[in-house]
């Protein structure tokens, strides 16, 4: 050995019994964390002791472990994003399954870059896709992947959308494909507009449909907006229908949607990221006729079935569309006829990542563990407990419905009759609102603009949410409400009350 370079088996502990004792201590700390959540804030600020710990310089000697796990308690542990709370309801966060988090650690030990390899991590993630399909009434025969998220799934679904509509667009680029076009509603997600342009289209290139009353695409204005820019010379390709949009979880009418992308030839995606799997409830699966129409679709599993991040997935109907956008075959990944070379599979043929992780074993667990139809009543609770929400916010005198779809999202504001607010004081009491009960940590719904209205919102995607939890939210803003337009009424600044 080289006197000047240290042995690397150093980086494995030196006393196993030791790093045995302290990670047997990690998991009893974790599963207490999550057996006490509800005694813990839903969310808390991180003090500013904490940050600056974050700016420490670079280590470059060692630590011991324990007194790195010590840190971690007293720095990290205790602030996280929070949606493992049952009183969670901000932007659209899964609450996270123990078994998948014991899935994590094992699959974390095994350390395996889920490829084109014969290995069983390979070969759970293709199982995993078989399940997911058929849960999906999915063609058998069509294509799939997980990925980290939607945005990286639809990035996938609309490349190859464009590839697929286009002259051979791996070889001249986008240069040579003509002007294409993406079409969807005006409620459409943030990462549809991003993939378009990371495909170097640019924004312009997605054309924003108006919605109708209940925030669904307008098909005749879509009718009436590709007819038009046919005319203008560009090159409509693909139509994004919205399962269950992000804001308000409207669904667009997905079977008028197919019909006429059929009757244009027009690829069909549908952004499915939490609402999709409503798919599996009986009673709401008729809300999303058509998604099984669609050439691609996306949608997430650590949404709405709960898992820790970050897994999802990408349906691809074509499968040869989907190897022709991705596949690669260089001499140094070909495959051989025996040997870990040898399995038929390649999966970076399907996306972005040569190097990826094993997100299917969490999948593959809690499915294993729970069985489909516990997941099917746990959406079915959470779209009950948003429905029985919107029913009390619509009896309250202080509280108005903004919005509310047919899944698990509520939009609403504190208003009441009798105070003669000007809107933008009415959006500054529920700004300052929403504020107050996020940092109390009693509750963490979000907020948006519906209509160009300041309102807070809950997206239940929360296997831990009980009606009670719900009751306390409706209760607290009213309290909250009439203690800041008290303060407003004795002499305070309602635009800082």
């Amino acid at each position: 050995m080289t006197p000047d370079i240290p042995d690397a088996s150093s980086l494995d502990p030196t006393d196993w019994p030791a790093f045995r004792r302290l990670a047997h201590r990690m998991i009893d700390d974790v599963i207490d964390g999550m057996e006490a959540i509800r005694d813990r804030p839903a969310w808390q600020p991180v003090p500013k002791v904490v940050r600056q710990s974050f700016e420490e310089p670079l280590p470059r000697t060692a630590r011991p472990l324990p007194e790195v796990y010590e840190q971690v308690l007293q720095t990290i542990l205790p602030y996280p994003r929070g949606n493992v709370h049952p009183r969670y309801w901000g932007w659209v966060n899964g609450s996270g399954l123990p078994v998948a988090m014991l899935a994590e650690f094992l699959a974390a030990a095994m350390n395996s870059s889920v490829g084109a390899f014969e290995t069983a991590p390979t070969m759970v993630e293709a199982q995993v896709l078989r399940w997911l399909k058929d849960m999906l009434d999915w063609p058998a025969d069509s294509s799939a992947v997980l990925t980290s998220g939607c945005s990286m799934s639809n990035l996938i679904a609309l490349t190859v959308a464009r590839n697929a509509r286009g002259d051979d667009v791996r070889r001249k680029g986008v240069a040579g494909s003509g002007r294409p076009t993406f079409y969807g509603s005006s409620e459409t997600h943030s990462s549809i507009q991003k993939a378009i342009e990371i495909l170097g289209l640019g924004a312009a290139s997605f054309r924003r449909v108006p919605v109708d009353d209940e925030r669904r695409i307008r098909v005749d204005v879509l009718a009436e907006m590709i007819a038009g820019d046919r005319a203008a010379g560009l090159k409509p390709v693909c139509v994004i229908g919205n399962a269950g949009t992000v804001l308000t979880g409207a669904v667009d009418p997905l079977d008028r949607v197919a019909d006429f992308c059929a009757a244009e030839d027009l690829w069909f995606h549908v952004d499915g990221a939490f609402g999709a799997l409503a798919w599996i409830v009986p009673g709401l699966k008729p809300l999303l006729a058509g998604l099984e129409r669609a050439d691609s679709l996306a949608f997430d599993l650590h949404k709405w079935m709960y898992l820790p991040y970050a897994v999802a997935c990408v349906f691809v109907r074509d499968d040869a569309a989907h190897h022709a956008a991705f596949a690669m075959a260089p001499s140094y990944l070909s495959r051989l006829p025996a040997g870990p070379a040898s399995y038929p599979v390649s999966f970076p043929d399907r996306s972005i990542e040569l190097t990826r992780p094993f997100r299917a074993l969490k999948v593959w667990m809690a499915l294993q563990t729970h069985g489909l139809d516990a997941f099917a009543a746990a959406i079915a609770r959470n779209v009950a407990q948003a429905r029985r929400f919107a029913a009390g916010v619509a009896r309250s005198p202080e509280l108005e419905l903004s919005a509310t779809g047919p899944l698990n999202v509520v939009c609403f504001r504190f208003r009441p009759a009798s105070a003669a607010l000007t809107p933008e004081q009415e959006d500054d009491l529920n700004r300052n609102m929403l504020m107050q009960l996020q940092l109390s940590g009693e509750a963490v719904p979000s907020h948006g603009l519906v209509d160009g209205r300041f309102v807070l919102r809950i997206a239940i995607t929360n296997h831990r949410t009980t009606d009670a939890d719900l009751d306390l939210l409706l209760n607290r803003c009213g309290e909250i409400g009439r203690t800041l337009m008290a303060g407003a009424s004795a002499g305070g600044d309602r635009r800082t009350a």
